[in-house]
């Protein structure tokens, strides 16, 4: 299993030989949903927040007498039912989503995802790419020259969620060239995982010898 090797330009340098335990798994639809719910659930930061009837101000004196009234019995003037109560099963900002994520579910819902790119033609090998300094049109350059390559003509017209830049290593003027950018992301090919590749239209490696390591080495961890 090969796959062409490009640099900045959009000019092929090579190729890359795959391996069929990453970019051969079969599409399994179950699994992917799993992750990437669990994932979004830990992700989750609440902020809505409701009082219960035992958080809001007011009296705790029964309104009137239980019987004799002709009126429904009640116990407190908090309760839900009344106006200015507390609220029943209302958002909490202090409840745990955190679910537990299974590591070679979650290993195994990476490689599965870069398998359908890989096979729908959504992932880009690039020997390299580096500035000499920050520069937004150099980096527009850049999603021009790869736009020219058979298959990614999108990668200038649509407007978001376009591409995440993967990066072998960190490198500030790559990051900041990008940061004008609303629909091109950059990250280290190490942070890469199920959202943001499922979030995301193409995937660009950056020098997918080393980049591409990383994945065998979190299998082996």
């Amino acid at each position: 299993m090969e796959a062409p090797i490009y640099n900045q330009t959009g000019k092929a340098t090579g190729k890359i030989t795959l391996s069929k335990d990453v970019f051969g798994v079969p599409w399994n639809a179950d699994l992917v949903h799993e992750i990437v719910r669990l994932m979004n659930s830990n992700s989750r930061n609440p902020i809505a927040h409701t009082k219960t009837r035992g958080e809001v101000s007011g009296t705790g004196k029964k309104p009137w007498k239980q019987k004799g009234t002709g009126r429904a019995r009640h116990g407190s003037r908090r309760s839900p039912i009344w106006v200015g109560g507390g609220i029943a099963h209302g958002p909490r900002n202090d409840k745990n989503f955190t679910r537990k994520i299974n590591k070679k579910a979650r290993i195994k819902a990476l490689y599965t995802i870069l398998s359908r790119k890989f096979k729908d033609g959504e992932i880009i090998f690039l020997d390299s790419v580096s500035f000499a300094a920050p520069k937004t049109s150099d980096a527009k350059k850049v999603i021009a020259s790869l736009a020219t390559i058979k298959g990614y003509e999108r990668l200038v017209t649509k407007k978001t969620n376009t591409a995440i830049l993967a990066l072998d290593k960190k490198a500030d003027a790559v990051t900041k060239s990008f940061r004008n950018f609303g629909n091109v992301s950059v990250e280290e090919f190490r942070n890469i995982n199920p959202v943001s590749i499922m979030n995301h239209t193409y995937l660009i490696v950056t020098n997918p010898e080393v980049s591409l390591k990383t994945l065998s080495d979190k299998t082996a961890k």
